[in-house]
């Protein structure tokens, strides 16, 4: 009798190690992998006032722009854990990172707002492949009990990109254009393809790959729907019109049919077995509440920088300091604590609580707030993200059972991008219809006609430079006002992520990494079956020697 399993670590295959030098090698090459992503998406923040006003583009465009890249994530990310689940994970990374990267190549070669919202959605399928497979491979080589302060690396690598991204995206721009902000990710990436190539070496879980497209394509279309409808509802038609109902139905609808398709399909993207699992389940609505203050806030702050304080590309990234300093700081000694201590639950707690506040202090802020109070609320929230985001995926994943690290891992990203996605289309409508108001409300009491203020009408972006004092102090007083109300929308969620990590189950986190974990589980099923093998035979051999016994007091012919 045999068994057939899925491939194993055996004889010649490299096993995890706990020296600290086994692990940061092929780490390295993760780090940089993900340093390239961050690195390819946040050069372009600081820009994207600049690039949407050459480009000719709107305060939707500009919201869309952001938005299509999180939306290809937020689908892409499912597929990439489940394949993760059943093929090459090593392979699966190299494949996003080049599919990231032709992405931001081409969207350098962009000649308007459409062409750069294709090209980032490219850029946003590699982006979903490295946010859920970097973290797969780290559960593949690290203990949970020791992923901790590897987690707090991961975030630190994030922060940096996210400082320095923006910082260089600033440079770039003032100096040599913004399009070269698009390729500046290409000598890191190639650079990571050749570490990843030379040094992470993990064993494949090969088994074969049944995808679901359906649900796949009934998730996509479902949320592109419900994104579109927020971002146009209230501009193009009417919140209560038949066109907004009609839309929220249909989203409704095919969401519903995904849902039904995940529950039927032999290898669902999103497993909804995965909801009996309470820390799943609870984790998975934490992330949205993070994903929604993680990305709107970090979008918006950009124009908050420079069309509420008039700053240049370059100064918006230096600005964005304290934020990055925050996250940076506290994941990784949050990180370093929770893997000495082992106690994870009570730092997740004060940092949900953390990022409540911080979001709640922006709500406050307006054109001629003191910077040093900007930083410091911009301080305590980006502490409160870090506490929280990296260790979500880590509790996950300590939860789960290790053949679906893949998928649960992707699932937590997979809703924290949603929620990001979701986000920042609901606060980009809402700052493009308050600023609209503010601004019509002031040139009308300023006595101006506002369909003839220049750079005013249809929502587009402004160039301060241009704008006569009266009116520039208007428009960066209404995007002051305006981003704070996008700050506020944030703050009910952020509650409901604090009430979602109190409810968490406080379990210990495990000693042993998924590759050890599964080893040891078809090493227990063969023994398993071996032993069923044994028993049965025994059984046979007992009853061929009964049968011989009871022939031979008998006398039956053939008892000899």
């Amino acid at each position: 009798m045999s068994l057939k399993t899925s491939e194993a670590p055996a004889q010649g295959v490299d096993q995890p190690s706990s020296s600290r030098r086994d692990v940061l090698v092929p780490l390295s090459g993760l780090l940089l992998g993900m340093f390239v992503a961050m690195l390819a998406s946040t050069v372009v923040s600081s820009s994207l006032p600049k690039i949407i006003g050459d480009l000719g583009g709107t305060q939707a465009g500009y919201t869309w722009v952001v938005t299509s890249t999180l939306l290809a994530t937020t689908v892409s990310t499912p597929i990439w854990g489940k394949l993760a689940d059943l093929t090459n994970r090593k392979l699966l990374i190299q494949l996003s990172l080049v599919v990231f990267v032709v992405g931001s190549a081409l969207a350098g070669l962009s000649q308007s707002t459409e062409m750069l919202i294709l090209f980032r959605v490219l850029q946003g399928l590699g982006a979903g492949g490295l946010t859920a497979l970097v973290q797969v491979a780290m559960a593949d080589i690290i203990p949970p009990r020791e992923r901790g302060r590897y987690m707090g690396l991961l975030g630190a690598v994030m922060a940096v990109a996210t400082v320095g991204g923006p910082l260089l995206g600033g440079v770039i721009t003032d100096s040599i254009g913004w399009r070269w902000n698009f390729y500046i990710a290409v000598p890191f990436a190639v650079a990571a393809l050749i570490v990843l190539q030379r040094t992470l070496h993990i064993p494949s879980h090969r088994r074969k790959v049944t995808i679901d497209y359906l649900g796949a394509v009934l998730i996509a279309a479902g949320v592109s729907l419900l994104l579109i409808w927020v971002t146009m509802a209230g501009n193009q038609f009417d919140w209560g019109s038949v066109t907004s109902i009609l839309m929220v139905v249909g989203a409704v609808v095919l969401l519903g049919l995904a849902v039904l398709t995940e529950l039927k399909v032999k290898e669902p993207i999103i497993p909804m077995t995965l909801f009996r699992n309470r820390t799943f389940w609870l984790a998975v609505v934490a992330s949205i509440s993070v994903g929604v203050a993680m990305f709107g806030t970090s979008v918006f702050l950009s124009q908050y920088m420079q069309l509420a304080r008039g700053k240049t590309p370059t100064e918006s990234g230096l600005y964005t300091i304290p934020m990055i300093a925050g996250v940076l700081l506290s994941s990784m000694v949050i990180g370093q604590v929770i893997s000495r201590t082992g106690k994870w639950k009570r730092y997740m707690v004060v940092g949900s609580v953390l990022l409540t506040i911080g979001l709640a202090l922006m709500g406050t802020i307006r054109y001629d707030t003191s910077f040093y109070l900007v930083f410091l609320y911009m301080f305590v929230m980006g502490a409160g993200v870090g506490m929280v985001m990296q260790n979500l995926v880590l509790i996950v994943q300590n939860a789960v059972d290790p053949r679906q690290i893949g998928t649960a891992s992707a699932s937590v990203a997979f809703f924290r991008s949603l929620g990001g996605t979701i986000g920042v289309s609901v606060m980009g409508a809402v700052l493009g219809s308050r600023i609209t108001t503010l601004v019509t409300d002031g040139l009308t009491k300023l006595g101006v006609d506002p369909s003839q203020a220049a750079g005013l009408e249809g929502g587009g972006i402004p160039d301060l430079s241009t704008l006569p004092e009266p009116i520039r102090i208007l428009v960066e007083s209404a995007y002051g006002e305006a981003v704070a109300d996008v700050f506020l929308i944030a703050v009910p969620l952020a509650v409901i992520s604090i009430i979602a990590i109190s409810l968490l189950p406080n379990r210990a986190l495990g000693t042993k990494t998924s590759v050890e974990q599964l080893a040891e589980r078809e090493a227990a099923t063969v023994v398993a079956v071996s032993g069923a093998e044994v028993a049965a035979d025994t059984e046979g051999v007992s009853l061929t020697l009964e049968g011989e016994t009871d022939g031979a007091d008998t006398g039956r012919p053939g008892s000899r």
